[in-house]
């Protein structure tokens, strides 16, 4: 696992802190039964701001390459992950307005005075990441092969065509 990197969510957002930096895949624990691969590494950056309603924010972005299995032809998928999560923080779940509740440009979490921002990444990363990722166009295994047969109702139709 990786070092722990933690913050005080309003702290941070309220000083308008910012992180950067370089996270190697192999550490992203909780990922690794998704990966083909854990080589590389992705990187991030938080920004903390004070956002609608004097509440604090956190833009997160993490950029990266992630190896997947398709799910159709089971060969790797180099996936862009191209993450960016606005998260604003509150100090209950019920100070939250059904409007708010609704809106999907951010996600909102409790305030916490010990966020660690490497497994905020792993769970932003968790939710971004498709249930079954694939290739655009490819095919199942083996269809190639069954189109090249000919079909047994090709036969049929000929058939067909002689009892007339």
């Amino acid at each position: 696992m990786s070092r722990p990197v933690v913050i005080d969510s309003q702290l941070f957002a309220r000083d308008g802190g910012s992180l950067q930096g370089e996270l190697l895949v192999a550490t992203l624990t909780r990922v690794h039964d998704l990966l083909v691969d854990r080589a590389g590494s992705l990187t991030y950056r938080v920004n903390g701001r004070v956002g609608p309603r004097d509440r604090p924010q956190l833009l997160l972005e993490v950029d990266g390459v992630l190896s997947l299995c398709c799910q159709r032809c089971l060969e790797v998928i180099a996936y862009p992950l191209q993450l960016r999560s606005l998260l604003e923080f509150v100090d209950d779940d019920a100070d939250l307005t059904q409007e708010e509740l609704e809106d999907d440009s951010r996600d909102f979490l409790v305030n916490q005075k010990a966020l660690d921002v490497v497994v905020l990444i792993e769970d932003e990363i968790l939710l971004a990441l498709p249930v079954a990722p694939r290739h655009e166009g490819c095919a199942l295994p083996g269809s190639a092969l069954e189109s090249a047969r000919v079909s047994p109702f090709s036969v049929l139709a000929s058939l067909h065509g002689e009892v007339e």
